[in-house]
């Protein structure tokens, strides 16, 4: 199995992060416009998409935030699971973001444009949980 994995070091503190991850205004802050929730279940809205991404919330505490693809849209996403890590960086009042998401096929031509659109994505999270400002990637 193959992974995307970025390591981003966010000048903020954990709960700002952890909001950013973890609220509608916080989502729709760096990724799309399109958020909803039901129960555990977020639903990700994208422009040209013809259905939402479905990611179920398996962990939200402060140290990890992990989510399941649970829909089968885009199918090479069904079953990867995507980690965000917050650790305290030593001496600092920031937070290391350790990101991974895990569960792809060797060879799955979807993975290096996710792991771009991925690393276009942590630093809309670095700019937006470090300024409060909205920037989303993806706008409806």
């Amino acid at each position: 199995m193959s992974e995307i994995a970025f390591q981003v070091d966010v000048d903020a503190e954990r709960a700002a992060v952890h909001e950013a991850l973890n609220t509608h205004d916080g989502l729709t802050g760096w990724w799309t416009t399109g958020v909803n929730r039901k129960d555990d279940t977020l639903f990700f809205d994208f422009p040209q998409i013809p259905e939402p991404f479905r990611l179920r919330r398996d962990r939200a505490d402060e140290d990890e935030v992990r989510w399941t693809s649970v829909g089968a849209f885009p199918p090479h996403w069904s079953g990867t699971v995507i980690t965000w890590q917050l650790t305290d960086i030593p001496g600092t009042s920031g937070t290391r973001v350790l990101f991974r998401h895990t569960g792809w096929q060797d060879g799955d031509p979807g993975l290096p444009p996710a792991a771009y659109t991925w690393g276009q994505l942590m630093t809309r999270l670095k700019q937006y949980a470090e300024t409060a400002t909205p920037q989303p990637l993806f706008t409806l």
